[in-house]
């Protein structure tokens, strides 16, 4: 009788990872990290929050929009499914520094934050555009701002 080695893929693992080693140069979620950190002014969302001095810390803005928009771009536009997916995807956790914001908070940030979120979700398009990174085969904008505008900015679901 044959000999095989044990199959072991049903089982866990773990081991040690560097979220910053994770999100590759060349890539979307790449692009869209730097777009977010380096290209969009985010201090429109600073008057949202009177957390100085109590309250609890906020989730950071740019930390946000990089997951919604990452989701958008994958086709997860419900709040809960965003929330799952920094859970259990390492690009999400990458993306987020490992935050796992609750689908509350992410239905939350984005209903309140709707007029913020708007022009910055066109913007981060257009400049993907005018990079080259979107290809009309595969990232249809029209289809994802159709969907996002009929869900009415990511209700809880």
């Amino acid at each position: 009788m044959a000999n095989y080695k044990p199959d072991l893929s049903c089982q866990s693992k773990f081991i040690p990872i560097d979220f910053s080693r994770q999100i590759i140069p060349g890539t979307f979620e790449y692009a869209l990290s730097h777009i977010v950190d380096n290209h969009l002014d985010l201090s429109g969302f600073d008057d949202h929050y009177h957390n100085d001095h109590t309250g609890a810390a906020a989730y950071p803005p740019a930390v946000m929009l990089k997951i919604i928009l990452f989701a958008y771009s994958r086709g997860l536009i419900t709040s809960r499914k965003i929330a799952l997916a920094c859970q259990t995807n390492i690009t999400f956790m990458s993306l987020s520094g490992d935050i796992q914001p609750h689908y509350t908070c992410i239905a939350g940030f984005v209903a309140k934050m709707k007029d913020q979120i708007e022009p910055l979700f066109t913007q981060v398009l257009m400049i993907c555009d005018s990079e080259g990174l979107i290809g009309r085969h595969m990232f249809g904008t029209a289809f994802l701002r159709k969907e996002v505008s009929k869900r009415s900015w990511l209700h809880c679901v």
